[in-house]
């Protein structure tokens, strides 16, 4: 592939500028929601932004494989063999979709060997939109058109501002969040939380519970390039595409990796 990751990661974040206007044709209508298999929701927009993502990264970069949420089944058999593969949600955050309180997103990502080196995510309303590649940092524009600014994370600080998810939660979150002394929340939908740790308005986002790989990837690359990182309970960063489920294990991301989180590392 002979187009830079810089080239790939600004035509990503155009193709997901695309998709957030399909995506609001559909939020400002008056729509129906249907259930997946597993129970959670599905709206046109998921599906009008999947097929215009789909089709433009397919022209972008034809010899690449696209696995998105909404055409995620891939046998392993031949999945296994991508050694570089774009990773797209179309529309994370259905449920806040479907609450219209505007907290979702467009994720793009690109694997490569397991690890996500670049990252498109856009925020349909209001029309934020962050871009990272592999060394080449995180850029936030805060609205279409705007001038990008590059981003990076803050050093931990005190109270801990930590971003969580407005849908999801558990005791055994709050134990671990216990364990780090005074904390603030942030309650956001989508991958939302790790733009926030990213632009160093947040310190941590601790998830337990199923996620799956689309969910992550663009987020993680953002906060990586931006100086945070994702890991998982035994302090490693999270992987892509190295087993049958797409499944990400428990994790928490941090935008001060240098501080000690080893409290996080033992769970209750």
């Amino acid at each position: 592939m002979s187009a830079s990751l810089e080239s790939l990661a600004r035509a990503a974040g155009a193709i997901a500028e695309r998709a957030a206007a399909a995506i609001l044709e559909v939020y400002e209508s008056d729509f129906a929601v249907t259930q997946k298999d597993d129970r959670t929701p599905l709206t046109a927009a998921d599906l009008a932004a999947h097929r215009l993502i789909v089709a433009s990264l397919r022209e972008l970069t034809p010899d690449l494989p696209v696995l998105s949420e909404e055409s995620a089944d891939v046998a392993w058999s031949e999945r296994s063999r991508w050694s570089r593969y774009w990773l797209v949600d179309p529309l994370d955050g259905t449920r806040e979709f479907v609450k219209r309180n505007g907290e979702f997103t467009v994720n793009i990502a690109l694997i490569d060997a397991h690890r996500p080196v670049l990252g498109a995510v856009q925020k349909p309303v209001g029309g934020e939109l962050a871009v990272a590649w592999d060394g080449g940092g995180a850029w936030f524009a805060d609205s279409a058109g705007a001038k990008p600014r590059r981003v990076g994370t803050r050093r931990r600080g005190s109270p801990l501002i930590v971003a969580g998810s407005r849908s999801h939660g558990s005791e055994h979150e709050a134990h671990l969040l216990a364990r780090l002394g005074p904390c603030a929340k942030l309650p956001l939908g989508s991958s939302l939380k790790f733009l926030r740790i990213a632009a160093a308005e947040a310190d941590l986002y601790l998830r337990l519970g199923p996620t799956s790989e689309w969910d992550t990837a663009a987020g993680q690359c953002v906060l990586e390039q931006a100086g945070g990182a994702v890991l998982d309970f035994d302090g490693a960063p999270l992987r892509y595409n190295t087993r049958d489920s797409l499944l990400n294990p428990d994790f928490f991301a941090v935008g001060d990796r240098d501080a000690d989180w080893s409290a996080l590392l033992v769970k209750p």
